[in-house]
């Protein structure tokens, strides 16, 4: 099979920012959540340049020999990219000056510049920067003969031209000079944006930047301001680890964390503005490749609007959407006696995550049970999960928690709240090298009646409490002994306890979660090439994995009717004659982060479900502790295929995957409008 018949995977994935950009430029969305959007492309694409960019830039230094042995050529894929990326700055641009200023202008807040400030004003900043900015703030002029100037990861600089003078021989006019300047704008210590003094009706705020700007003068001193000009740098944050499988790698984790401020450089990113022998300057003398530099505006750092202030406009915001009860669990004075009864499915953010902190502390305090096991990627900060565990621990249970330091960009905050545990007596193991563990398990063993019993916690998402806010994702209680004993013996290769697992209702990576869905898939095919009912639906954050995607136009082509769901990345190009014109897809982007993974497999009317942690990629399904769970019970699969019909019929953020990645918006006509997060917490109302 060609590889034209792939998506690019970074092609891909900026369609996906595409669709956060729609957002930001989204007359229906609230002015802040625009702001929000824009603030979410930015940070989601200077991931990708420190990530998948430098990645892709490593490969250039492969010998041609090596290069040809790729499905790509690294060169031309980077200048795609690059392209793609050109566009996209300039809409981000188009949508930030006419659309989100505007818009702020008409509330009655006003961005300003440097150059649009009152004399009150003025005297204000000129005292801030007296008394604020000075001490972070320390000019550095520049010289290309003395190459010995270092950006800080993602930092932002303004650039500065300065004018000075030099003496000529007598009866001649003095010769004027260019000199150059760099000042590192401290938005780690003081924060991006200070609101200056403003009348009850009015709000002013201005750039740290501009701040800055307005006082290079008095920075300095014996030169005169030519022009300045933003600039930031994006470093390599990747650290090459996934693969290794020798040496600490504990101690390598924590060296590669100091060496992402000093990466190799993976994207300039310079205001447009700025003339070329100026470009050419910096290029000169921060040692910077013709295919680092990539244009913007004049802010960068855009994820820094996050902070931005709020001035107390609810209406420039989303409604709020309080999470509903759970009729199950509600008032219940043991979730574990729930659990016997029945199985328990949440929805997340659309129901509260306080029932997974109940059932935790519960665990900690209930004197029966003798354990906890639990799997921890992302950890929120000032976690209550890793609160019920210390507590757990000190209560006297043996607490097992394995903690992946491999979370990229959480690696920190996941040490932190190891060495917590850790000083509690709880049991911490860590990364696999050459495997991530990406599963959400939480295992809970309880004596009673002289017996062992298990109880489950499995999800979707992370053992996060705040991310579950704005992260939709399932969560799952069950006490089913057999699934039980399966975790458990899960656990045991975690802790190296045993290397024998086996997995008859979990379909678990790298074990059997990869063979299994291929079963899955060719039973599917089987059934529509008989004649009996067929179909697949998969909702996914990504589709990657080409053994999988060809998997996937095999039971197109034998007649098997697929419904994706994909948010971010799509290799598997749907409508395509004789290949995979029985496959349709879509993606949400919505005010809600879709995480949850489901996979349904129609099986002649006896369909199976599954939810999961696990995206088709192949480091998901050949190189990460995975795990899909089956559901059983009938009314939850009534539940899942409820809300997943929802998402399928959504005509207000669905986009269409096509053939062209162009993401036009699925038509909704005369029919019903339905936005799916919005019906899903409408249907969840009291659910369970």
């Amino acid at each position: 099979m060609s590889d034209n018949v792939f998506f690019d995977r970074e092609l891909s994935w900026l369609s996906f920012n595409q669709r956060v950009l729609q957002e930001a430029k989204d007359p229906t969305v609230p002015l802040y959540e625009q702001i929000k959007f824009l603030a979410i492309y930015s940070s989601n694409l200077d991931e990708f340049f420190r990530v998948r960019v430098a990645s892709l830039r490593s490969l250039l230094d492969l010998k041609n020999k090596s290069q040809k042995s790729l499905p790509f050529k690294p060169e031309r894929l980077l200048k795609k990219i690059k392209e793609a990326v050109n566009i996209q700055q300039e809409e981000f641009g188009k949508i930030y000056r006419d659309r989100i200023i505007p818009g702020l202008s008409k509330e009655n807040i006003f961005l300003v510049k440097e150059t649009e400030i009152s004399s009150e004003q003025t005297e204000f900043i000129k005292n801030y920067f007296s008394d604020q900015v000075i001490p972070y703030v320390q000019p550095t002029l520049l010289d290309k003969n003395k190459i010995s100037t270092f950006l800080h990861n993602r930092a932002i600089y303004l650039a500065v031209r300065l004018k000075t003078k030099k003496k000529s021989p007598a009866g001649k006019s003095k010769i004027q000079r260019f000199k150059y300047a760099l000042v590192e704008i401290p938005a780690d210590r003081l924060g991006r944006f200070v609101t200056l003094p403003s009348d009850n009706e009015k709000h002013f705020v201005i750039f740290l930047d501009d701040i800055i700007r307005l006082n290079l003068p008095a920075l300095l001193p014996g030169y005169q301001v030519e022009s300045c000009y933003s600039i930031k740098l994006t470093r390599d944050a990747e650290m090459y680890i996934d693969d290794e499988f020798t040496g600490d790698l504990l101690s390598k984790i924590k060296k590669g964390l100091s060496k992402r401020k000093s990466g190799t450089p993976s994207r300039f990113l310079y205001d447009k503005e700025m003339p070329n022998d100026f470009l050419k300057f910096l290029q000169d003398t921060l040692q910077l490749n013709k295919d680092d530099l990539i244009f913007g505006g004049r802010y960068h750092n855009f994820n820094d609007f996050f902070s931005f202030p709020k001035f107390n406009k609810p209406s420039l915001e989303y409604e709020s959407m309080l999470p509903h009860i759970c009729k199950t669990l509600d008032g219940v004075i043991s979730i574990f006696e729930s659990m016997k009864e029945k199985d328990i499915l949440l929805s997340f953010p659309y129901q509260s995550y306080g029932y997974i902190i109940k059932f935790l502390e519960e665990a900690a305090d209930d004197v029966n049970v003798k354990s906890i096991k639990i799997t921890l990627y992302r950890i929120a900060n000032d976690s209550l999960v890793i609160r019920s565990l210390v507590k757990a621990a000190e209560n006297g249970k043996e607490v097992t928690a394995f903690v992946e330091v491999k979370a990229r960009f959480d690696e920190e905050t996941n040490f932190n709240s190891a060495d917590t545990l850790e000083k509690a007596g709880v049991k911490v193991h860590f990364s696999f090298p050459g495997l991530k563990v990406h599963s959400k398990l939480c295992l809970v063993e309880k004596t009673e009646k002289g017996k062992l019993k298990h109880y489950l916690y499995l999800s979707t998402g992370n053992f996060n409490e705040k991310t579950s806010r704005v992260y939709a994702d399932y969560g799952f209680f069950t006490a089913n002994q057999e699934m039980g004993k399966e975790v458990k013996g899960l656990f045991n290769y975690l802790e190296r306890k045993s290397d024998n697992a086996k997995f008859k209702h979990l379909l678990v990576a790298p074990f059997n979660l990869r063979n299994s869905l291929i079963e899955l898939i060719d039973n599917e095919i089987k059934l529509a090439e008989e004649g009996k009912t067929s179909g697949i639906t998969l909702k996914l954050n990504s589709l990657e994995d080409r053994k999988m995607i060809k998997k996937l136009y095999e039971a197109s082509q034998a007649g098997v009717k697929i419904k994706l769901i994909i948010r971010g990345i799509c290799c598997l190009v749907p409508g395509t004659e004789k290949l995979s014109e029985n496959v349709e897809a879509i993606s949400i982007v919505d005010r809600f982060l879709e995480h949850s993974r489901v996979y349904i497999f129609h099986n002649n009317g006896d369909i199976k479900y599954f939810l999961s942690s696990a995206d088709w990629m192949k480091r998901n399904l050949s190189r990460r502790i995975e795990a899909a769970f089956p559901i059983y019970d009938a009314e939850l699969k009534k539940q899942i295929q409820r809300m997943i019909d929802i998402q399928l019929n959504d005509n207000i953020r669905a986009r269409i995957i096509n053939d062209t990645q162009d993401n036009q918006y699925k038509e909704n006509g005369e029919v019903k409008k339905i936005r799916s997060q919005y019906d899903t917490y409408s249907l969840l109302n009291g659910s369970n």
